[in-house]
């Protein structure tokens, strides 16, 4: 990997392919700017639960984008097995309950306290951003709050909300100004984004499906840079 751009470790890349080695294909292509490896259930599906360790090999955190949704028991089963697996990011629906996130947070932790890893970031996911309506997120917010959640899923635009609660954001949702939102209802830009004070990001297809993706990766890890704003 060549110099890593200073926005790096705020970026993650959605691999949503269905074949290992287009996945490997992509992290090698972006990882000067994208420090992080979303792994939703398609890859999941694809390349099971080594394909965790083959992207820390490839020197990237990972966000599993599993949105585990079952009983409080197997939920905290489920997340500890992904705890010992080396996650860095785990991710449930607000909407299944505070009992269910509860134990996920101490399922994720246990596991990585098992393997002797840091403790992965439990995240609570809100509203979807191909939802259009946004007006559960209050109610969940509280959710995520009550069940010890050290952040959630949300769009950037209640992200501030999320700060305000003491809770960080991985934010999805987010494309080029005139991109195509796809299936996403509510969008916004990665200078949008970073301006309204993400702490992650998540892009797909604005660099999966880009002509030429190291340069779009480029591109958003500038942005980020650029409109980040600092701490006061």
């Amino acid at each position: 990997m060549s110099e890593a751009h200073p926005a790096r470790e705020r970026l993650a890349i959605a691999l949503d392919v269905d074949e290992w080695e287009l996945a490997e294909a992509l992290v090698r292509r972006v990882d000067r700017w994208f420090g992080i490896a979303k792994v939703g259930l398609e890859l999941y599906a694809a390349a099971g639960p080594d394909c965790v360790a083959r992207l820390h090999d490839l020197g990237m955190r990972v966000f599993a984008d599993l949105k585990l949704y079952d009983i409080p028991t197997t939920v905290e089963r489920a997340a500890r097995v992904l705890g010992r697996r080396g996650v860095d990011f785990l991710n449930v629906p607000a909407a299944l309950g505070g009992p269910a996130l509860e134990a996920s947070v101490r399922g994720v932790a246990r596991g990585a306290h098992e393997a002797g890893l840091p403790p992965p970031v439990a995240l609570g996911v809100t509203v979807l951003t191909s939802e259009p309506d946004a007006d559960a997120f209050d109610e969940r917010l509280e959710v995520v709050v009550s069940a010890g959640c050290h952040g959630v899923v949300c769009s950037a635009f209640e992200v501030g909300a999320a700060h305000a609660r003491g809770l960080r954001a991985m934010v999805p949702g987010v494309r080029f100004a005139g991109q195509d939102a796809h299936d996403q209802a509510r969008v916004t830009t990665p200078a949008d984004a970073a301006a309204r004070g993400a702490d992650w990001l998540v892009i797909g297809r604005a660099v999966t499906r880009a002509t030429d993706p190291e340069s779009a990766a480029r591109a958003v890890a500038d942005a980020v840079r650029d409109h980040t704003q600092p701490p006061t």
